[in-house]
C-alpha cells in the first residue's frame, strides 16, 4: 500500500500547466482500447503484450478494466473506477485501482472520430497512446508522439507496446 500511495502520489504533483483537449463525449469514449505506446512504469511492469483498456458507464462514474498478457501467457486484470473532475468537460478523470487513492488520467489529443487517444497526467511520469485497433498507422502514432513532446514529454519515453494475440 506505501508504494501504490507513493506511486499515486507522483501523479499528482505540481509541474508546468498541461492543456487537455476542449471536451470529450464519454458515450463516445467509453468501450476498448488497445495500448500502442506507453511510458514503462511498476504498475504495468507485468506486462510484456497485448495491453488494452475497457471502459464503461458506471452510474456517474467510470468502470474500469485493465487487461494484459504477463510473461508466462496468463491474463492479468485491473479493475478500477474513474470519476470525472469537475468542470473539465470529461477530459479530465481522476482513476483509482487502489481506493482510496486516485491519479490524474488526462486526455491531452484525441481522434476526431475517436480511433486513438493520448492520454498523460501533469507531471508527465505515465503516458499513453491507445487506439481502437490492436495497430496504428505509423504516421498517425508519430503524429501523436509530436504532440506529446509540445506538451512537455520526451518522445524517447514512450516505447511501442506489442499487441500480437488481442485478448477476446
Amino acid at each position: 500500500i506505501i508504494g501504490a500511495t507513493c506511486l499515486l502520489a507522483a501523479c499528482n504533483e505540481n509541474t508546468a500547466p498541461m492543456e487537455t483537449v476542449k471536451q470529450v463525449e464519454l458515450n463516445r469514449y467509453l468501450g476498448k482500447w488497445y495500448q500502442v505506446n506507453f511510458i514503462p512504469n511498476r504498475f504495468q511492469s507485468m506486462c510484456v503484450a497485448d495491453t488494452q483498456a475497457e471502459y464503461q458507464a458506471d452510474d456517474k462514474d467510470v468502470r474500469v478494466i485493465n487487461r494484459c498478457r504477463t510473461k508466462d501467457g496468463d491474463i492479468e486484470q485491473a479493475n478500477g473506477i474513474a470519476k470525472l473532475v469537475e468542470n473539465s468537460n470529461n477530459a479530465k478523470l481522476r482513476v483509482s485501482f487502489f481506493r482510496p487513492f486516485y491519479g490524474n488520467y488526462w486526455i491531452l489529443d484525441l481522434d476526431t472520430n475517436y480511433q486513438w487517444v493520448l492520454v498523460g497526467e501533469p507531471s508527465r511520469k505515465y503516458g499513453w497512446i491507445l487506439s481502437r485497433t490492436p495497430q496504428l498507422d505509423p504516421a498517425i502514432q508519430t503524429a501523436i508522439l509530436d504532440k506529446a513532446e509540445t506538451l512537455g514529454y520526451q518522445r524517447s519515453q514512450f516505447q511501442v507496446s506489442a499487441q500480437s494475440n488481442p485478448l477476446k
